[in-house]
């Protein structure tokens, strides 16, 4: 769950300490920090495409193939993340310009892009290794790693944001500073550790010459992972899309979207970590020629992961000012009861997440990438042209406005259901 929701967590501790600096510079991370998460988003579909692949040659006990898998992916990855950085770098602020009427928004996304997409050579490197070791089902260290990161970017946040510790008061440039900080020594971590890790011997990771995967490979990891990609941009490229429409209804309506959306990301962790693991479970067992299984397993998995976000969630949205008091605990808690309404929407919301993540990342796990492309396509599509006709045609609240997000997982929960119901998966290959 930790491993899979990273760059949730980045993104949250970011959000909670530029809270307490203004509320311009909250509706601005809440703004560029949903970009970041789709640029990180290219790398998570990357790696699930290497993940369903690694999984399957376990399966299959292929185990120097699944080396050979392992390198095509951090190839690719290390492609993508220099044409990325180059894209944040210079081609940000006139992309931002399309979306967004406030120039203090923009000039505050700007300062915490700059530092922030150094980061995403790292990120992207350490998702790929994420996917070799969630492949294996040997996920414990990447919990371990995950809190690493998650102590670094806190105690590094506290430092350059507010200027403590004799450290450069930087406020939301300190931010992107201090995330991509941690996600560096966090991927300095996971290396250490791998090349101590007698379990991956057999794959010939740090074996001379290095595994030089063949070009028949690479198109294999290019035709599943970029449906992956796909499905991980148009997912949360729609709350950028969301987020640079709700920027049109003001700076405070900005603020508490964000704020909805900092308690969504914590709510939404039990869901991402079962998602994860269930592609590579349904992949697993395929690889095993135990397709009779997989239907029966992801809806279990449904089921408990409902159970699990319920048990956080329920407490959290029905008594908000209690349990976010101490995280959110200004004086003003205006922007808190504001946003009260919407996040009891948010019960509907997560449970409907908690059964369409679970179908949809089984459908992919079973190698399904085009079937799995097309639903998310047809829920974006709902769903951006709700969120359109709510703010700009009939300049809806916001709370109608965040009903958006019941229409895209009803969609996606049913249109998954009924493919994998019907079997018609039996025959792919990854």
């Amino acid at each position: 769950m930790l491993g899979s929701a990273v760059q949730n967590i980045v993104a949250l501790t970011d959000s909670i300490f530029l809270y307490y600096v203004s509320e311009t510079d909250f509706a601005a991370i809440g703004f560029v920090g949903v970009f970041y998460l789709v640029i990180a988003s290219i790398g998570f579909g990357l790696s699930k495409g290497g993940q369903i692949m690694i999984a399957r040659r376990v399966g299959e006990k292929e185990y120097v193939e699944v080396g050979k898998s392992f390198y095509a992916l951090v190839y690719f990855a290390l492609i993508l993340s220099v044409a990325l950085f180059l894209f944040m770098q210079y081609g940000a602020r006139p992309f931002f310009e399309l979306f967004v009427h406030s120039e203090v928004i923009i000039d505050k996304s700007m300062e915490y892009l700059q530092p922030r997409s150094y980061g995403v050579f790292f990120s992207y490197t350490g998702m790929a290794v994420m996917a070799l070791y969630t492949g294996m089902a040997r996920t414990a260290f990447i919990v371990v790693d995950t809190i690493i990161l998650a102590v670094v970017n806190i105690v590094l946040n506290y430092g350059l944001i507010y200027g403590a510790w004799g450290l450069p008061e930087m406020g939301i440039a300190g931010a992107g500073l201090a995330s991509t900080i941690a996600e560096i020594t966090a991927f300095a971590v996971f290396f250490l550790y791998m090349t101590r890790d007698h379990g991956l011997r057999l794959l010939r990771i740090f074996r001379l010459p290095l595994p030089n995967p063949s070009l028949n490979l690479y198109w294999r990891l290019l035709s599943i992972s970029s449906p992956a990609v796909a499905q991980s941009v148009l997912g949360i490229g729609s709350w950028f899309f969301f987020f640079g429409l709700i920027e049109h209804m003001g700076e405070r309506e900005l603020a508490i979207s964000n704020l909805v959306r900092i308690v969504y990301l914590m709510l939404s962790i039990p869901c991402w970590g079962y998602a994860s693991g269930i592609n590579t479970i349904v992949s697993n067992f395929i690889g095993m020629q135990k397709r009779q299984v997989v239907f029966p397993i992801i809806w279990k998995t449904a089921k408990i992961t409902i159970g699990n976000t319920m048990l956080f969630a329920l407490p959290v949205l029905i008594w908000p000012k209690f349990f976010l008091y101490p995280l959110l605990g200004k004086q003003d808690l205006t922007l808190l009861i504001e946003a009260q309404p919407i996040l009891l929407l948010l019960i509907p919301v997560l449970a409907l997440f908690a059964i369409g993540g679970i179908y949809l990342n089984g459908l992919t796990g079973t190698g399904a990438m085009g079937r799995g492309l097309w639903i998310m396509f047809v829920s974006t599509v709902a769903y951006a042209v709700y969120v359109y006709l709510m703010v700009e045609v009939y300049h809806a609240a916001l709370y109608y406005v965040w009903l958006a997000d019941i229409i895209y997982w009803s969609i996606a929960s049913s249109m998954s259901w009924f493919y994998l119901h019907s079997k018609k998966w039996h025959g792919q290959e990854v």
